[in-house]
């Protein structure tokens, strides 16, 4: 997003219609804005904005984040701020409260593939558990754990799911996609030369020929939620100490229907090494399944859920190569391969195969 589009977003006058419309200002207008700070991240940039308002305010936001396009990944990703956008502004009003950053406004210019979301800043409130990349604690960990369950209980087996919201791949869909994820593989396989082993080549090969039938458990349409799609613990925050909150959920640009273990296969196979994993899995996994039965999820018992476990990091070796496809850093996509490898070998997901 430009200095002149981000001015327009900014305005008092876009401000107040903006929060008027959400509900979260009344009778008061913005009068002044000001950037208190602003940040790149990966794929994204974020940008703290300070309020001043004339007339009655009382419980109107103080601060919003602005959330835009990366200047160097605004058209290679421009789809997933449709996509972010399309989340906050459809999704999440129809969520519990508490678990995602309540969104006072969002856009996405097709015609300029610009895009913003206005969202709720928790800073004073909220914070990382860690610094990336180090691991949560146990607590934090089981936090975490507990408000993806109750994000997924939410939308578990919805009927919108594929109606109003995301939509349904086809197996045609399915084997297009990993045609494509095919084409991607040669060529990492290429470039990584000596540094991808034989037995890891054979794994790859083994997948994208068994592919179709791995993928009829998402085709069943049985057991399948809205997923976030990047839930590393580094896109929660956490209530800071004697804060009376709930941890809440953000950065939606990759969410969608799936298998739910997606989201903590992403989270403990691909992010954590063998002995930090190792440590929290079971304990993890059994509270995510004690949380989806406390929210009325039934007939998914503790045994599916360790199988679609060991199925969702098996399919976790591709997430490497598409990271590598969109020139991710290789700090990032060359640690998850490391770490999702194995846990492949742990977990024995060969067997799957």
């Amino acid at each position: 997003m430009t200095s002149s589009q981000l001015r327009a977003v900014a305005e008092p006058g876009y401000l107040t219609a903006a929060l008027r419309k959400a509900g979260a200002l009344d009778a008061g207008a913005v009068r002044e804005v000001k950037v208190l700070d602003e940040r790149d991240t990966v794929v994204s940039h974020i940008t703290r904005l300070g309020l001043r308002y004339v007339g009655e305010s009382a419980g109107s936001p103080q601060t919003l984040i602005l959330k835009t396009s990366h200047a160097d990944f605004a058209k290679t990703l421009a789809n997933g701020g449709r996509h972010e956008v399309a989340f906050y502004t459809k999704l999440a009003p129809k969520m519990p409260r508490g678990l995602v950053l309540r969104c006072f406004d969002g856009r996405f210019d097709e015609e300029g593939s610009n895009w913003h979301l206005l969202l709720e800043d928790l800073t004073d409130s909220h914070e990382l558990a860690t610094v990336p990349t180090l691991p949560p604690s146990r607590d934090q960990s089981m936090a975490i754990v507990t408000t993806l369950a109750g994000m997924h209980a939410a939308w578990w087996d919805h009927p919108d799911l594929g109606e109003t919201a995301g939509t349904w791949a086809s197996p045609e869909d399915s084997a297009q996609h990993l045609e494509v994820f095919a084409g991607h593989y040669d060529r990492f396989a290429d470039e990584l030369g000596d540094r991808l082993s034989e037995e890891r080549r054979i794994l790859y090969r083994r997948l994208i020929e068994q592919s179709s039938r791995l993928s009829q458990r998402y085709h069943s349409r049985r057991h399948v939620t809205i997923t976030h799609g990047d839930a590393h613990t580094w896109n929660f925050l956490l209530p800071r100490a004697g804060v009376a909150n709930s941890v809440r959920i953000f950065d939606f640009d990759l969410w969608g229907i799936n298998v739910p273990t997606h989201d903590l296969a992403y989270m403990m196979a691909i992010q954590w090494y063998p002995e930090r994993r190792q440590a929290l899995e079971r304990a993890l996994l059994n509270r995510y399944h004690e949380t989806l039965l406390a929210h009325g999820v039934a007939g998914y018992t503790r045994g599916a859920l360790d199988q679609d476990y060991r199925w969702s990091v098996l399919w976790h070796i591709t997430k490497p190569v598409w990271q590598w496809s969109i020139n991710i850093p290789p700090g990032i996509w060359w640690n998850n391969l490391e770490r999702v490898m194995m846990a492949v070998e742990d977990l024995g997901c060969e067997e799957l195969l």
